[in-house]
């Protein structure tokens, strides 16, 4: 039993990374989305991205080479991120609950990697630096852990509470939904009692990121609430980590796809160009939906579909 805290994360981290490997592997290879296509788009070059243009008003852009600006798609993807500035923009009164819950999560997980690394330099520095490293180390992962876990249990409530009170949220709230927020509310909760009440100093947490990454996982001293909060603390946060990716809260992968592959996806479709490649395959497959007004039979490409009048009346 004192090595199961160290099993139980080792065991999530696994099924973590399976899982969003799993995910990305998905998405990658689903057909082609319907592009929106709406301007401005951050990866044009600041000449054009600054009052909505594009390359095509370029004289003979399809012979150019494209100039893209990668550093203002990444600029756009941390702005919405990290403040969820679409959110705040057409919906303040949810920003206000989803901004603290999100971004204490971030400081969490900003937490659990300082105290990783921290472990991982404890290893491997000369033991002259290991003092000041642990005592730095501390310093950061208390500061930002405990911010972190204060927004992410306000900001967890504040959703929670929203989704039972609002009734035009209401009405589309699941168990499910209330069920992932009570897991936020209940793990970051519990986070709070542990630093609270038994390692106010981060010590603890340090020492079992150490123990962890240096598979020296020898059982943490203490008794009382001492021995029972930071493996109950451990446990909550590695199930969390493993269920997160296998839920739709495995949003913060698609958000990529959703953003490259159909907001911002303006890719021409230029003649034997890899487009053109590419909807001639999706073109080729079948329809089989049973609707009357599709006409498909199971035999029908969408090709043909798309070059026939289902109707059979004259346009």
């Amino acid at each position: 039993m004192d090595h199961l805290p160290y099993f139980l994360t080792s065991g999530a981290l696994v099924v973590f990374v399976i899982a969003v490997i799993v995910r990305i592997a998905f998405w990658i290879r689903l057909p082609k989305h319907l592009r929106w296509e709406l301007y401005p788009l951050p990866h044009e070059p600041p000449d054009k991205a600054r009052y909505g243009g594009s390359f095509m008003e370029d004289t003979d852009w399809w012979s150019r080479p494209r100039k893209t600006s990668p550093l203002g798609a990444v600029k756009e993807m941390a702005h919405e991120i990290l403040l969820l500035s679409t959110v705040k923009a057409h919906n303040r009164g949810l920003w206000f609950r989803t901004f603290p819950f999100h971004f204490g999560l971030y400081l969490t997980s900003a937490a659990v990697a300082l105290a990783l690394l921290a472990g991982v330099l404890r290893v491997i520095a000369p033991p002259s630096f290991d003092q000041n490293l642990s005592t730095m180390a501390r310093s950061l992962v208390l500061v930002i852990g405990v911010a972190g876990l204060a927004l992410g249990s306000l900001g967890a409530a504040g959703l929670m509470l929203r989704r039972l009170t609002l009734p035009e949220l209401r009405r589309y709230t699941v168990p499910a939904d209330i069920f992932n927020l009570l897991f936020f509310v209940v793990a970051f909760g519990c986070g709070l009692l542990t630093w609270a009440l038994v390692d106010p100093d981060a010590q603890k947490a340090v020492d079992f990121a150490a123990n962890l990454v240096s598979f020296q996982w020898q059982p943490l001293p203490g008794s009382g609430l001492a021995s029972v909060l930071p493996p109950l603390t451990v446990a909550l946060f590695s199930l969390l980590l493993a269920y997160i990716p296998l839920t739709h809260m495995s949003h913060f992968i698609g958000k990529y796809f959703a953003y490259h592959a159909i907001r911002w996806n303006d890719t021409p479709n230029l003649a034997g160009g890899p487009e053109e490649t590419a909807i001639k395959r999706l073109l080729s497959y079948g329809v089989s939906w049973p609707a009357e007004h599709i006409g498909a039979d199971g035999k029908k490409t969408w090709a043909e579909l798309a070059a026939s009048n289902p109707t059979g009346s004259k346009l």
